[in-house]
């Protein structure tokens, strides 16, 4: 069987064919145009370990090429999708709405319409905890009304779960929709948080801090958001939407301290305004995970960071 990865050369995406590639029979096809919106070193670095690999082939190519898409559907023949890829920043969402609405609408109706054509037997979308905004309800289940987002790409998150949907009722396509709570761990990306305020406090340059500090956030360490995907992946529902979190958040004041304690160094502190798009707390009902996915985060947050801080230290050391 063979499974097409779009984003692979991204953080998720490059952890999720580790685990394809080492722990089952899968083939590979990768697809990821590698584009700088971070260093794309990094990209390929992620990419590296499986470019030998006789079960991984990768394509450097753009999900909004339809053309393009079309002719790596037609020449690999995949059975099934996990859709990763996508314009991920809240805070550039605002900045460059057109590109988002191009790469996350466009680039994934691309491969939906492909998936009907070609006769995928389940797709994977990587939705996002974003789509929620700021409710009051906590913790944020799959049944909450999702109708008001407050940023760009969260807009966008929801609007390809629509699609999703659309395709699957009108094709009878095997959807499952993943929102994702803040993904960290090892080789995470540079731009969130806990490599961003590892490397501020690491360096002892000021840290930018939005808001007072009580602001929280349901993080999920990489590994089990895999153990998610590959669940979803094998699973073959008929359509659902299903969060993965780990369902315990912590405030960005407790996050910050952590981060100084693994370091035994202090933050410097800029105090700044909330953000435009930023939400108060992410908090995820995992119970749905747990019954239709088997889904049980394992890693803490005090746990995960600290993976995370080893494997910081070891690459600018």
């Amino acid at each position: 069987m063979k499974i097409l990865v779009t984003g692979g050369a991204g953080f998720i995406g490059s952890n999720v064919i580790k685990y394809l590639l080492d722990s089952t029979d899968y083939d590979v096809v990768c697809i990821d145009i590698l584009n700088d919106f971070y260093d794309t070193a990094i990209k390929e670095r992620n990419l590296l370990p499986f470019l030998d690999n006789e079960r991984f082939k990768l394509y450097r190519e753009d999900i909004c090429d339809f053309e393009a898409m079309n002719k790596i559907f037609v020449q690999e023949k995949p059975h099934k999708i996990i859709h990763l890829a996508a314009r991920a920043s809240v805070r550039d969402g605002i900045k460059n709405p057109l590109l988002y609405e191009k790469v996350n609408l466009g680039g994934t109706i691309n491969l939906l319409e492909l998936s009907k054509q070609h006769g995928i037997e389940n797709f994977v979308f990587a939705s996002s905890s974003s789509v929620y905004g700021n409710q009051s309800k906590t913790p944020f289940s799959e049944t909450d009304i999702v109708e008001e987002p407050i940023s760009l790409y969260a807009a966008t998150k929801k609007a390809g779960e629509n699609l999703c949907y659309t395709y699957h009722h009108l094709n009878n396509i095997p959807i499952t929709c993943l929102r994702f709570f803040t993904v960290y761990g090892p080789s995470g990306r540079p731009d969130m948080a806990p490599y961003k305020f590892t490397d501020l406090i690491y360096k002892g340059e000021p840290l930018p801090k939005y808001g007072d500090g009580t602001s929280e956030r349901d993080y999920t360490y990489v590994d089990d958001i895999v153990q998610g995907i590959i669940s979803s992946l094998e699973k073959n529902l008929s359509f659902e939407v299903i969060n993965l979190g780990n369902s315990e958040t912590t405030s960005l004041n407790d996050f910050i301290a952590l981060i100084e304690k693994l370091l035994g160094k202090k933050a410097i502190i800029e105090q700044l305004p909330m953000q435009p798009g930023d939400v108060d707390i992410t908090y995820a009902d995992i119970s749905k995970a747990e019954k239709l996915l088997g889904y049980k985060p394992s890693v803490t947050t005090e746990e995960g960071m600290k993976k995370f801080v080893e494997w910081y230290l070891n690459t600018v050391e």
